[in-house]
């Protein structure tokens, strides 16, 4: 996109006041960890124990500690998930998350997110380190705390994440597959998919490996599952609180035409499949026309708009990839930026949200040479031990993200 105007302009898409500045942050991505070998990468984390230790995560069942020399061609392997998990579909099945433990370092405890069969399920887990060496993971100690059944391979979704404030954990959930929302389980408050939950790892809840937060939404409605906390999503992937704002943002992908930045709030319904985007998804009135059924929303229902929407083109995409907040020092043009891409054309973003006024600024900080061939096909977006971003690559590859 060119901008000619050395003043910034307004104008409104799909519902939203963008500002078009004369010159948007622009950013390289320079290639890092060449001389390894990278299989489908959907997650990187440090834990906050002090060593600084990357944890590379690959959708083919494996978690591996780089090296911190990223020339380097060595990698330890914390834990293999090739003996317990089983994929049907390997696109979007698979070894799909990972989060550490706020005390991961008095406790050793992390969380994963992976696919079973028979019947179709992701499993929640936990374990632990090993006693013995603090670069292995101890197979032998998991834990399970959910399994979610899966009506089909695709919308599995699998970000985990801890609440800075309170240590609860975050867990995404796609809406169950296919297309046109066909399992109608994202509005559906009976049934975990399509959600956000929230749980507590450290307590016990009745029949439960885990606690149910007494400040959770929707624990006093019978027949709703209590671990919801945010309804009416598609396929979340790609999400972070911003720890000075603690503000919730949450990519969810759509289907025909509009991909979405959300803010997560309490209680909140976020409208699939109902709506996608900002605008009513019309497939659904042909789907419950054919079941016999009126296409009405139920009433009481408030549905949440997102924050930001980019549509289905060559500047645009198909399958938004969600990031951070970024607050590092190398960028400080995108610093408060949320920074997302798109996974299908490799268009890069950084998306300012004021949350008192309502306004986003939505800066195009990386356009591809060739969108048939992209730099990165990005599954993800996280921040080294300095803040500073690395992008995930679907094909193996990995990037480091500075000005250009």
């Amino acid at each position: 996109m060119k901008y000619s105007s050395v003043l910034a302009l307004f104008f409104v898409v799909g519902g939203f006041c963008n500002v078009l500045r004369a010159k948007d942050p622009k950013v390289k991505l320079e290639p890092i960890y060449t001389n390894l070998a990278i299989e489908r990468p959907v997650a990187l984390l440090i834990p906050a124990d002090g060593t600084n230790r990357r944890f590379l995560v690959e959708q083919t069942g494996k978690i591996k500690i780089l090296p911190a020399d990223e020339t380097s061609s060595d990698s330890k392997l914390f834990i293999d998930f090739n003996d317990r998990m089983v994929v049907d579909k390997a696109f979007e099945e698979g070894l799909l998350g990972l989060a550490f433990h706020p005390q991961y370092k008095e406790n050793g405890k992390f969380y994963v997110y992976y696919s079973k069969q028979g019947p179709k399920r992701t499993v929640l887990s936990e374990f632990k380190v090993s006693d013995s060496d603090p670069d292995k993971a101890d197979p032998e100690s998991e834990r399970i705390l959910m399994e979610i059944q899966q009506p089909d391979w695709n919308h599995n979704s699998g970000n985990l994440l801890f609440d800075p404030k309170d240590g609860h954990l975050f867990i995404t959930v796609g809406d169950g597959g296919r297309r046109n929302g066909v399992f109608m389980l994202a509005p559906n408050k009976t049934r975990w998919n399509g959600k956000v939950l929230r749980i507590d790892v450290d307590s016990r809840s009745e029949g439960r490996g885990y606690g149910i937060p007494a400040d959770n939404p929707f624990v006093d409605e019978k027949a709703t599952c209590p671990e919801i906390w945010a309804y009416g999503l598609r396929n979340p992937w790609g999400c972070a609180i911003d720890p000075e704002t603690n503000l919730f943002y949450l990519a969810d992908v759509g289907q025909e035409l509009w991909e979405e930045v959300n803010i997560i709030k309490k209680g909140g319904n976020y409208g699939w499949e109902y709506m996608e985007g900002t605008q009513p998804f019309a497939p659904r009135d042909k789907l419950m026309e054919a079941l016999g059924q009126t296409n009405k929303m139920p009433k009481g229902e408030n549905l949440i708009d997102p924050i930001h929407q980019y549509d289905h083109s060559v500047t645009g995409g198909m399958s938004i990839t969600g990031g951070y907040v970024y607050r590092g020092k190398a960028l400080p043009d995108l610093v408060g930026c949320f920074i997302y891409g798109d996974w299908r054309f490799g268009n890069m973003w950084a998306l300012r949200h004021d949350p008192k006024s309502g306004s986003t600024e939505n800066y195009v900080i990386h356009t591809p040479p060739s969108v048939a061939d992209p730099v990165a096909q990005p599954t993800g977006y996280y921040p080294d031990e300095n803040g500073e971003p690395i992008v995930l690559g679907w094909r193996g590859k990995m990037f480091r993200m500075v000005a250009e």
